[in-house]
């Protein structure tokens, strides 16, 4: 028997995370043959998603509760329960139910079958067009400057073997990319495409800002393109080609002709765009440089404040949680239940 875990990072879910337990507790029906763990990480919710967590893990065993000190993000709640899970594969859902449960079920098999790697990527998605749009331009932008094997309209909805999760959990980055470390890795992926809905009303808004989205594209592109650094260059010599031709045609006229050059206007409006350009580099580099001193610095990319679970469950010890040994968080406290 095998044993399956499934992470769901978790921020400001309350109102869905009872129907996907729900959803989890029929894929789990569906799979006799396996036992299952369900661990939801609470990323510093400041709704009732803890206390939710906290009443359906009364009636649910299965149920694994960890709370981080404060909001880490997305990618390090994932990395959180990563570090906590015990199965001979791992899986990870949204809590919000955008991505189906019910599609573990074809995962697992697809596991069984030999797949180390099994991703679930949107064939399309049911959001409004702009949102649509820009998606699109990043995946189109990262299949052709980062990694090629990106499925055309992404992924972040995965199970992986036990060999992958040791892997992403020995990897020491702050800024990690998830779904491009996966990737990274090199094993051969198997792909199965659903069509993603929009998130029901009734599970309130996205906590997925337009912050957020900025911060994920520049990660994604600072940790597996050096494209942004070469179109940088370029830019700084083409427009330090442009600036000398131009001083050239200046003296020219002065000197040859002597005429003298009038226009403050396009001046300006050539200096301002130097200048822009300029800054625009200048931003590039700083981008980089920042997460290289993020890196040096060896902060832990989450703490952990609470473990919550059943007595059944604590009698398996946890993968170790110190610093510096893969799973780059603190486990402050652990609680158990009966």
């Amino acid at each position: 028997m095998s044993l399956v875990s499934i992470v769901v990072p978790v921020y400001h879910n309350a109102a869905s995370l009872a129907d996907l337990l729900h959803e989890l507790q029929a894929v789990a029906a569906r799979n006799p043959e396996d036992s299952f763990e369900f661990i939801c990480v609470d990323d510093g919710s400041r709704d009732d998603s803890f206390a939710v967590l906290q009443a359906l893990g009364r009636d649910e065993p299965r149920l694994r509760i960890v709370r981080l000190s404060r909001n880490f993000g997305s990618v390090a709640a994932v990395m959180a329960g990563l570090s906590l899970a015990r199965g001979d594969c791992v899986a990870d859902i949204s809590a919000d139910l955008q991505d189906p449960p019910a599609l573990l079920h074809d995962m697992l098999a697809q596991w069984r079958a030999g797949s180390k790697l099994v991703l679930a990527a949107r064939r399309g998605r049911d959001d409004p067009f702009p949102t649509s749009l820009l998606s699109d331009a990043f995946y189109a932008l990262f299949r052709r400057f980062a990694i090629a094997s990106m499925p055309r309209r992404g992924f972040d909805f995965w199970l992986i073997d036990r060999q992958l999760a040791d892997l992403i959990n020995s990897i020491q980055e702050s800024n990690a990319y998830l779904s491009g470390l996966l990737l990274w890795l090199g094993f051969e992926p198997t792909v199965l495409y659903f069509d993603r809905q929009a998130r029901p009303k009734k599970y309130g808004q996205s906590m997925w800002t337009l912050r957020k989205k900025i911060k994920y594209f520049i990660d994604s592109f600072v940790a597996f393109s050096h494209f942004p650094v070469q179109l940088a260059t370029t830019l700084g010599m083409l427009f330090s080609l442009l600036g000398l031709a131009y001083a050239a045609f200046i003296v020219y006229r002065q000197l040859a002709l002597g005429i003298d050059v009038a226009g403050w206007s396009s001046l300006m409006v050539v200096a301002l765009l130097a200048a822009g350009v300029q800054l625009l580099i200048l931003g590039v580099l700083g981008e980089y440089l920042w997460r290289n001193l993020d890196e040096t610095r060896r902060r832990p990319r989450f703490i952990i404040d609470q473990v919550i679970e059943s007595a059944d469950n604590a009698q398996t010890p946890s993968p170790p949680m110190s610093q510096g040994e893969g799973s780059s968080g603190w486990r402050q406290t652990q609680e158990r239940t009966t």
